[in-house]
């Protein structure tokens, strides 16, 4: 391999997020969309440009990731160890006969084995296929069936749960397993004995196949969506704008609660924090409100992505600073589902700033906030991101005005588009219309340039001809005194067709009754409208949650559909 080539896969030497040095003396929004540009690559490589970059420089040193067990044991790894441990796992994969396009299923939670094995799939030219950990053994059967994965990685206690689900491997998968081995895995912990000898990064073009996401729609089983090599580099000004611009200062960590495999975990902390030579906290998978405030607080965790439905809960908590007066944490990162507008006012009341942001699995970061560069309008998704193009369009493909409601779509050459569904050519050409990608959204955008989600085009209530956005009258719901957590759905209606339906959670302390429900009607039509108040209202003491943390709305509507 050429030397020229061999740095443009080992270093990206133009630091696509130094937005300072971008906007020189006059930050603003209007100035950074100008001037931003994302100069392109043949070759490229995830790994490459992240971790291993570093171990071979000034961060060599320096505290990669950071994991905490169940059991409150500590384990840290500089980038040149990671970068060390992550050869001999790919170069041990490779002698086993891994290569080029095979999948490595990785079924483990926040720590060393997912890391290595993105790090290691990246290595080899191979397609990283992470599973959530909280998937069942119906979804395992389905993704590993579904992508015919060369190799699986687990840990023991998670393969324990699903391990029936061994007849839909490809007949010459390989099992590897840490914490034990049974029958015929092979152990996770003696292949990182291994030697790595002379190991050479494969030669991967930017838009190589390298990662397959397995997220959840709204019918069916999870659907596979193949991302490339390339991707990285779409994320890294998004990050750093809902992180304040602060990621080339030294000595941040990133951490979230959100599994590693889903973008949140892998882009908004994972790789994202790698790239720009940060210290990465892993940790346990449950959460509580005072939990979340003593894991930050213990590891300094300057910044980090928790859902809205993790943030109502914390909001919860009325001074987090006085009860943790050694809160390091600087800025969060929010999306997934529309942000209340209350939680927006406690973060004030904390000092961080919440920038939340908008995007799907297949094509992401599409929109959202930077606070220190442009004013956040609470109930807004914000302002389209740098490096992507967004309209509002009707149903014909045709943008529409400012003000007028609409779906959300992308230009197809985003720097976050992926490749397609796995082997489902036929669905990814139906997100197409013209040159631009369907996201499913519906939103309208104000003359300002901000968007307002209105809803999903499998959750947008129709009742009696109005249109109404659940995310609206869930966050009028939230600022209800009586009001922990709202969920809103069209309940079918013979009259309306739909009607709008809430799920409270309560406040500790308040009492669920009939005159409860009125008065949440009137404050609805009072502060919302008269047309969108909930004219049924169920009172639940938990919701069901989706495997990425937040409210299952789809379980809900079939909940609604059930016969009683």
């Amino acid at each position: 391999m050429d030397t020229v080539s061999r740095d443009r896969i080992l270093g990206d030497q133009i630091n696509l997020n130094d937005l300072r040095r971008i906007l020189g003396n006059e930050p603003s929004y209007a100035s950074l969309v100008s001037n931003f540009q994302i100069p392109p690559l043949d070759f490229y490589n995830m790994a490459g440009d992240t971790v291993d970059r570093h171990a071979k420089g000034a961060n060599a040193n320096v505290v990669a990731l950071v994991c905490e067990t169940e059991s409150g044991l500590l384990q840290t790894y500089t980038y040149a160890e990671l970068s060390r441990l992550s050869n001999r796992f790919a170069a041990w994969l490779r002698a086993r006969g891994v290569s080029r396009g095979d999948v490595i299923a990785c079924f483990c939670g926040q720590g060393l084995e997912t890391a290595l094995v993105h790090l290691s799939a990246y290595k080899l030219g191979a397609i990283a296929a992470p599973l959530s950990q909280l998937y069942g053994p119906d979804a395992i059967a389905h993704v590993l069936d579904d992508c015919q994965a060369s190799v699986v990685v687990t840990e023991r206690h998670l393969w324990d749960r699903v391990a029936d689900v061994r007849h839909k491997l490809a007949p010459d998968c390989m099992i590897v397993a840490s914490g034990g081995c049974i029958d015929d895995e092979l152990s996770f912990e003696a292949a990182l004995e291994a030697k790595a000898g002379d190991f050479e990064i494969e030669h991967t073009r930017a838009d190589d196949p390298a990662l397959l996401l397995y997220t959840s729609g709204s019918t069916g089983m999870p659907k596979g969506i193949l991302h490339r090599q390339a991707l990285l580099r779409g994320y890294l000004a998004s990050v750093s704008l809902f992180y304040e611009m602060e990621m080339n200062d030294p000595g941040r960590a990133l951490w979230t609660v959100s599994d590693w495999s889903w973008v949140a975990g892998i882009f908004n902390v994972m790789l994202t924090g790698w790239y720009f030579g940060q210290t990465v906290v892993a940790g346990p998978t449950r959460f509580s409100a005072e939990w979340a405030f003593e894991f930050m607080t213990r590891h300094k965790v300057t910044h980090c992505f928790l859902t809205p439905t993790a943030l109502k809960r914390m909001a919860a908590i009325e001074d987090p600073r006085a009860r943790w007066p050694g809160l390091a944490i600087r800025a969060i990162g929010t999306g997934g589902e529309p942000l209340p507008g209350a939680v927006l006012d406690w973060a004030d009341g904390f000092g961080v700033p919440i920038n939340e942001f908008y995007g799907l699995t297949e094509v992401n970061h599409l929109i959202g906030n930077c606070r220190s560069l442009w004013p956040i309008k609470s109930g807004s998704m914000g302002r389209a991101y740098p490096g992507h193009t967004i309209a509002v369009i009707d149903e014909q493909g045709q943008p529409v005005a400012d003000g007028t409601l609409g779906e959300i779509a992308v230009s197809d050459d985003d720097p976050t588009l992926f490749i397609g569904y796995w082997r489902q050519p036929e669905r990814t050409s139906r997100m197409r219309c013209g040159n631009w990608i369907r996201t499913g959204d519906f939103a309208y955008r104000d003359e300002d340039g901000y968007f307002w989600f209105k809803g999903r085009n499998d959750d947008l209530i129709k009742s009696a001809g109005y249109r109404i956005g659940p995310a609206e009258v869930e966050d009028a719901l939230i600022h209800h005194e009586a009001v922990a957590e709202a969920a809103v759905i069209g309940s079918p209606d013979e009259e309306r067709g739909q009607v709008v339906k809430a799920f409270i959670r309560l406040q500790d302390g308040a009492v669920a009754s009939d005159e409860l429900a009125r008065s949440l009607q009137d404050y609805i039509k009072t502060n919302l409208a008269l047309f969108k108040y909930p004219r049924r209202i169920e009172f639940v003491e938990n919701f069901p949650l989706t495997s990425t943390g937040k409210i299952n709305r789809r379980a809900l509507r079939e909940q609604e559909k059930a016969p009683s």
